[in-house]
This record gives C-alpha cells, structure tokens and sequence, in this order.
C-alpha cells in the first residue's frame, strides 16, 4: 500500500502534550509559588524537568519530532500576548518589577487589579485568557521563552518543532480592551502584527528550528471574507520572509471550510489538518483544491480529544488516500494532547476489559506511531497491532456493558411532552413568588463552597480506611451545618448545602450512575491550575438509586430558607465527560436527561421548592459551524426541558452558565425555559445582562457580580456597581444577586467577605429602589 517515497515521508508528531506531568507537580509546584513556599527558580526548575521528561517519552514512543512551546504556565494564548508584548496597561509595571508575578497577576488578578478575562478554547472545556487590545496597541516581539524552551529541547538531541498560536487567531480570540469602542475589530491590527512573528520566527531559526508551527483554529469556524483575506495576506507576508524556518500551518477541531483553499494556495512549506469526526470532511475538500503537490502534510488520524482506541484499519485507508495528494505525508493527533488524561495503564481500578479500550495522551502517541509505520512500511510491519486492534474493538462492540435494553426501550419512548411543563412561564413565577416568598434581588450562590482541606482529608481518610462510613457522613453533616450557619447569619435569601460531599459536580454523578466510570489519575487541565478528571461515559445511563437527596433534606431541615436542590445538567454531564463515540450525541443526552428527571422529581416529592440544574457547558459544545447549530441546540435544549419538566408550577428551576460567548445561544437559553438563570458576568461587566435585554428575555435572571476565579474579594461598592450595570438591562423584579460560579476554588477567608459585600450591595441597590 506504499511507495518508497512514503517509506521516507512518513513521520510521528504530535501538537501538544499534557503539561502537568504523572502526579500533578506543576499544579504543586505554581500553587506552592503563589503561596510563597516555592521559589520562582525552583518553579522554573520543575517545569524544566516536566519538558525534559515529556519529550523524552515522546521520543521513546517514536514520535520523530516532539513540541515546544506547548508547554505553559496558566494558558499558551496567555504565553502568546507575553510574546508579541500585548500586556495590558494595568499590569505592565507588575510584569516589568516581576514577569513571572506579573503574568500570574494578568491570569489571575490581584486585589487590586482586574485580571484578563477568561473564556472556553472553541468547543473544549479547556479556558484561555482573552487578549486585550485597541487602536493604541504596541506590539513588540519577546522570544525567549520560545527560543529556551526550543534549545532545551535540542539540547536533548532531538528534532524539536515550536508551536506558536497563529498571528490569525490570535487576533479573531482578541477582544477590544476596556475603554475602547466596542466596535473595534482586533483583526486591523494584523499588519502590525505580523512584522513581530517575523522578528519571532527569525529567532527561532537563529536558535535551530527547522520547522514551526502556526496553529489556526479559528479558520475552522465561519469566516468572513474580511478574516479570509487576511488570512491570506498574512501567510502570504510570512511566506515569503527570507530569514525564516519552514512554515506548518495547522488547523483543528473541524473542517477548514472556505479557509482550506487560501491556505493550500498559501506559500508555506505544509498544513496539518484534522481528519477526525466532522473534519473528516477535509479529505474530500483537500482533494477538490488539488491537494499539497511538493509539500507536507501532517494528518491528523487519532483523536486528541477524546479517550477511545484507533480504529487503525479505518486510518491507515485514510492516510494511503492522503498519500496521493502532497508531497510528504506524516501521522499525528487531530489537536494537541492536552485535552486528554496522560495514561490508560495507571487506571488500575478500571475493569480490565474497559481498559483495553481506552487512549490516553500515552497510548495515543503508540497510535500514531504505529500508523506512521504502517503508513512507510506496510501492513505487513504491524500485523499484531492490527489484530489486537480489531479484537479490541470488537470486545467494545459486543459487550453488554455498552447496551441496556431497558434504558433504551424508556428513550424511545419519549414525548414531545415530556421535555415541556404544562404551565406558562407568567404562571409559574406568580405561583413561585407566593410559595417562596422572596425580596426583591434575592441574593443567593451557585452552588458549592470552598473545599477545604479538612473535606479532602475526610475523603482521602475514607478510601484509605482510617475512617468508617459514618465517621465521613458525621464530616459532612457538621460542614453543611457551618455553611448553613454561615448563609444564614449572611443574609442570603435562598441557601444551598455546599456541596461538601462532592468532589466534581460531573465525577460525583457520573460515580452514581450506570454507564459511566471514573478514573483515579486521568486529570486534564480546564484552566490554570485546575485539573478535572472527567468521567467516561461507556454505556448506557441509568439512575439505580437517589443521588442528592439525602444531603439537600438535611440541609434544609436545619433552615427555614429554601435550600436548593443542585444537579448537573445532560449537556454538561457529557461535555465534560468523555463521551461514547458510538452512538449520536442526542441519544446519550436523552437517557442522562431521564436519569436527572427522576432526581428532580425525587427531591421535589422531598420538599426541595428550588432545584438548580446546571448547563454551563451548553453554550462551550456548541459546534464550530453554524450549519450544525440548529441540529445540537435542539436536542440539547429538549435534554435540559427533558431533565425539568413534570414538576409543579410552584417548584422553581434554576439554571446556571458560565465562561462562555452567551450572545449567539440566547435564544436558546430562552429555550431552556428555566425559571432563573445565573450567568458569568463580572469579568465581561455585565454585557450577558444586556445581552438578554436586547433578545427580551422574559424570565429571571443573575448575572454574576463577583468574579470567583480571582483571589481578589470585591468591595461591596464594587458589587454595587455591577448591580446597577445589571439594572440598567434586567428589571428588579427579574433581577437576581449572586457569584459568577460557585465557590469550590476559593478559600473560606475570601468567601465569607466577598459574599457579605455581594449581601450588602443588594441591600443598598434594595433600599435606593424601594427606601421603606
């Protein structure tokens, strides 16, 4: 099935890996520096050791050519604005005392300096810090990070190619800085740009590289042909630089679309393109503009984003059709590594069976090494691999875990009625004010509270057996007793539990019912130091006993403020899950939303009048074309409705979003049709509120006035203000008081003074509108 020309072709690589090493050391390490146990040299040092191993693994797996420049602090669009000297006004002299401090403050803030605002990478659920830019913007070039870490790398002895974020996207993620008209578009500013990634690249070149890599992601999305011609005017003024490496210009997470032809046309020296899920559509697409003649071509065959095994037989058909259509071509990952756990084999709690199926960042780099082999030498050179594969994938097929004939008969059985409540909105909240009895901007939080480390000692004390059951629930009640104690004498108006019991709000539920399993090591970083394990959804999904119950009556037997039921909505349950790969989305969302709907029937049927369902991930798995939008916010907005509805008119549903571009899925937020929503707001100053206002949403609202992924606590003048923006779009009588998202991060000292000054300012907004 190969030439000798493939034999020489064809190569390993990947885009990016998992940052935080085996045992977390870099979350340890940047966390022990911002508590000042760890010096900023020692941090350095880490993180040094963290690359070197990393690229030796690679190496070891037979990547031929290993990343730099992947590597991260808190978020490469971040180390990006570092390198073309975009910092924003308000940290400059920060970074100039202490770049290292300085950029921790650009991410995270200060007390006395906004950080930059934080949103979702695409559909993932990893987070990046929006850049900050105006018609004012200097732009000048820092390469020492890049060029080190590239050294580092050669200094090992081994082919190294550096990852840049392209000048493209760099500028389409860009937002106006504060201050400056909402109308300007970052995208003017490319030819100022681009002479600074020339400056870049030279270096790069001058240190080694033979190859860097420009990653445009954005092309996928639907461009104008304003973004398209630059696009092209910038690869064509970097294409023809003369002090510069070979040029890679990669896309990923879907099809290219109208960009594919500009950048095939593009004086570059290869593409590397995704050809998994709906990038599949790139093969044909490539083949329609002439393919690459006498360039490189790095495909993308093994899913980056997610946990299954390669179907190798279905690649290798994909990568032989690939050879006729450039000059080289080489195997890879469809995205970067990062969003996958680092390794399969140290799930040893994992059914044995289960594990065969499963690739982590470890496993998939042996894929992409045994396509590159298979792909230069022929079938004949992976015969075993091929047949473990295709037992592998059989033993999934077959199996029972993945098939329950009763979930699948009570799906199908769905109504249209089902996912709607019988009664109008306008009579529902008529039923709910006289049933709750709430003041007008009723303050409340979203859901949990900080998890100190008393509560992870608990749960590590349970697992390892130094204490029993009841030692643990007695733990748990006596927290849920301080955090109502504490809510109380606080003065909110609609409680919650805390959720101490929870040690993720999709891993707790994903542990309590069928068809999903957990992992103990398969941590993936969501942004800066935080690290989730996301669950694995196997099979199909079953509720086999009441999950939130017990915990939100004890809750609300010690208070006679409602307490809020709280769940995890289905789009979220899967957007942070890895999900099945062998059914349609909407089938599994439709059995986790009948699942939810019999917990929320079971904690109204237990007196629980508030129940918050959870869908901050609704807007993050929006598809990246607007074509397929129509289709997914359908059958996602009828799991959530499918999730609520039943319940009686005076049974309050709440919902919760949050780090998100909420403009474009208004309407379907409209399409929940929950009672409340609570949206991320203080970072982006309210512009969700007017956002809502100008769609005429209709119901309740609580755009978020303190920011809770910053250390900083907010003043009660501070939240005041932000009320007031808030007024400005929502009515008072629609108008809820609350956190951007919940409090699980923060510690108790910044949590029980940011939530009596969040209590204060709807005081004080409460007593300007109504004085008596």
């Amino acid at each position: 099935m190969t030439t000798k020309s493939a034999v020489a072709a064809a190569r390993a690589t990947v885009y990016g890996y998992p940052r935080q090493g085996r045992n977390r050391e870099l979350k340890k390490a940047i966390e022990g520096y911002w508590k000042g146990r760890v010096t900023a040299d020692a941090l350095r040092a880490t993180a040094a050791e963290l690359r070197s191993a990393h690229w030796r693994q690679l190496a070891g797996a037979g990547i031929h050519e290993v990343p730099t420049g992947d590597f991260s602090f808190y978020d490469h669009v971040l180390d990006t604005t570092v390198m073309v000297g975009a910092v924003p006004a308000r940290h400059r002299e920060a970074v100039h005392a202490d770049a290292l401090a300085g950029y921790f403050a650009m991410a995270r803030g200060t007390q006395d300096v906004a950080p930059l605002e934080m949103t979702k990478w695409f559909d993932t659920n990893y987070h990046y810090l929006v850049p900050e830019l105006g018609p004012d913007t200097v732009f000048a070039a820092d390469s020492s990070r890049q060029v080190t870490e590239l050294k580092e790398a050669l200094s090992l002895g081994l082919t190294a190619r550096p990852v840049l974020v392209g000048p493209v996207t760099y500028l389409l993620l860009a937002k106006p800085a504060p201050g400056v008209a909402a109308d300007f578009e970052p995208l003017t500013l490319l030819d100022r740009l681009l002479p600074v990634y020339a400056e870049v690249l030279a270096d790069l070149r001058a240190a080694g590289a033979e190859w860097v890599q420009l990653d445009e992601p954005a092309l996928v999305q639907d461009r104008t042909p304003a973004d398209l011609n630059a696009a092209a005017r910038a690869y064509r003024d970097l294409g023809a630089l003369t002090d510069r490496p070979k040029l890679l210009v990669a896309s990923y997470f879907d099809r290219l679309g109208d960009a594919l032809p500009v950048l095939a046309k593009a004086p570059v020296d290869g593409l590397a393109l995704d050809f998994t899920g709906p990038a599949a559509a790139n093969l044909d697409a490539l083949a329609a503009v002439g393919g690459l003649p006498g360039k490189r071509l790095v495909a993308g065959v093994v899913d980056g984003r997610n946990i299954w095994i390669n179907d190798l037989h279905r690649s290798l058909t994909t990568l032989g059709t690939l050879l006729g259509l450039a000059g080289q071509v080489d195997v890879a990952a469809s995205c970067s590594l990062l969003h996958v756990p680092l390794d399969a084999a140290a799930e040893k709690d994992v059914d044995p069976q289960i594990r065969r199926w499963l690739a982590f960042a470890k496993q998939k780099t042996g894929e992409i090494t045994t396509l590159a082999t298979g792909l230069a030498r022929g079938t004949d050179a992976i015969t075993g691999e091929l047949a473990a594969n295709r037992a592998a994938l059989a033993s999934r097929a077959n199996s029972p875990i993945t098939r329950d004939p009763v979930v699948r008969a009570r799906a199908e059985a769905v109504t249209d009625a089902d996912a709607r409540r019988p009664q109008p909105y306008a009579e529902r909240a008529a039923a709910q004010r006289a049933h709750l009895d709430l003041p007008l901007l009723p303050t409340t939080t979203i859901g949990s509270f900080p998890q100190t480390a008393e509560l992870r000692a608990a749960r590590a004390d349970l697992r390892a057996g130094r204490i029993d059951a009841t030692g643990y629930e007695e733990r748990i009640r006596a927290e849920i007793r301080e955090v109502i104690s504490f809510q109380e004498k606080t003065g909110l108006d609609v409680l919650v539990h805390g959720e101490p019991e929870r040690n993720d709000m999709v891993q707790y539920f994903a542990e309590r019912l069928d068809g999903y399993l957990a992992t103990r090591h398969g941590w993936v970083q969501s942004y800066g130091t935080r690290y989730v394990r996301p669950p694995i959804l196997a099979g199909d999904v079953s509720r086999p006993a009441p999950m939130t119950v017990r915990w939100t009556t004890y809750a609300q037997s010690l208070t006679g403020r409602p307490v809020k039921g709280m769940l995890t909505g289905p789009v979220t349950m899967l957007a942070w899950s890895f999900v099945r790969d062998d059914q349609p989305l909407a089938d599994t969302a439709r059995q986790v939303a009948l699942a939810l709907r019999d917990e929320v029937h079971d904690l109204e049927a237990a007196g629980t009048s508030v129940i918050q369902v959870d869908e901050p991930a609704l807007r993050e798995t929006l598809p990246l074309r607007r074509a397929d939008h129509p289709d997914y916010l359908a059958w996602a907005t009828g799991a959530f409705r499918l999730s609520t509805g039943g319940v009686r008119p005076d049974t309050q549903i709440h919902t919760h979003m949050c780090y998100a571009e909420f403009g474009d899925i208004v309407q379907a937020i409209d399409d929940l049709d929950a009672d409340v929503i609570s949206l991320e707001a203080a970072r982006s100053h309210m512009r969700v509120a007017h956002e809502l206002a100008a769609h005429g949403y209709p119901r309740e609202a609580g755009p978020g006035v303190w920011d809770i992924h910053s250390p900083r606590v907010p003043s009660a003048e501070e939240a005041t203000a932000l009320l007031q923006e808030g007024l400005g779009a929502i009515p008072a009588e629609r108008l809820w008081v609350n956190p951007d998202c919940g409090l699980k991060t923060r510690g108790w000292a910044e949590t029980r003074a940011s939530l009596e000054h969040l209590v204060a300012a709807a005081r004080t907004v409460r007593d300007r509108l109504s004085p008596s």
